[in-house]
């Protein structure tokens, strides 16, 4: 009992500390407030603050991931590590544009994220994880949905903050915001990297499969949702370097790849982790 409490405080410990972090630059760049300093760049204690939580999160999937006796994994921790890889890709940008005001939105996501294994505890061992070819698999797949969720995050509020424009809403909130084309900048650098790594992902299990997982391609709905996937972000870069799509055609297609890069692994796994209690 103490060994569970110990291994999943991690856990909680970072889901309180994202909790708390996302409702303060809510509270300093959204909340709409006179004294509210929407002009005020990331103070160096908020960018240690979200370096302790990502130090504490890294170490709280990491234990859970290597246990004795191998690897284990779940959806439930798949999506914890996304969203550590997600808020590491947004902190470091932080580094280079203003992002304080993007944080209220990837935080609160981060905390559920985090609590996910609280909730979810049932995972399972993972065949060959010692194999070079999975693990190359699995870093290119797990860093390619991170940047593919941060990117369909940012399509989101980009929707949203070009929609209270068109509206002309002014709310302060909106001025702790990069400018809609640093952040149209910045989505499609997500995009062009995320689908590079998606490439190697698929690309590796396609061709791989039986060194990777020990058995040949099966084209399931797993495989048929992660070529669509990749098929849907190829067009759309083509589209964006021939034709200069943007705006609303972009979103679109961003979030609809993304939504069936969502069913390839991370619905299959909890429908069978979950919902029939496989492992």
């Amino acid at each position: 009992m103490v060994d569970i409490v110990i291994q999943l405080f991690p856990h909680s410990l970072a889901a309180f500390l994202y909790a708390a972090l996302g409702f303060h630059f809510w509270r300093t760049r959204w909340r709409e407030q006179p004294d509210q300093c929407v002009a005020c760049p990331m103070h160096l204690w908020e960018r240690i603050a979200i370096g302790a939580a990502l130090a504490v999160h890294a170490y709280a999937v990491l234990g859970s991931l290597m246990g004795s006796g191998g690897m284990y994994f779940s959806f439930a921790l798949a999506l914890s590590l996304m969203m550590w890889l997600a808020v590491l890709i947004y902190w470091l940008e932080s580094f280079m544009a203003r992002m304080e005001g993007m944080q209220p939105m990837v935080l609160p996501l981060a905390a559920v994220c985090a609590a996910l294994p609280l909730l979810f505890r049932q995972g399972h061992l993972v065949a060959h994880a010692e194999a070079t070819g999975f693990q190359f698999h699995f870093l290119a797949a797990m860093l390619a949905y991170s940047l593919l969720t941060l990117a369909a995050l940012h399509a989101i509020f980009m929707g949203f903050t070009e929609k209270m424009l068109h509206r002309r809403v002014v709310r302060r909130s909106l001025g702790s915001l990069p400018s809609l084309m640093t952040m149209e900048g910045l989505l499609f650098r997500m995009l062009s990297l995320g689908f590079v790594l998606l490439t190697l992902a698929v690309g590796s299990g396609l061709f791989f499969s039986e060194q990777i997982f020990g058995k040949p391609l099966a084209l399931d709905h797993k495989t048929f949702f992660a070529i669509a996937s990749w098929l849907i972000f190829a067009v759309l870069l083509c589209g964006r370097h021939l034709w200069g799509w943007r705006g609303k055609r972009a979103l679109r297609l961003t979030l609809s790849g993304f939504s069936l890069l969502i069913l390839a692994y991370f619905g299959s796994r909890f429908v069978a982790e979950v919902l029939l209690g496989r492992v």
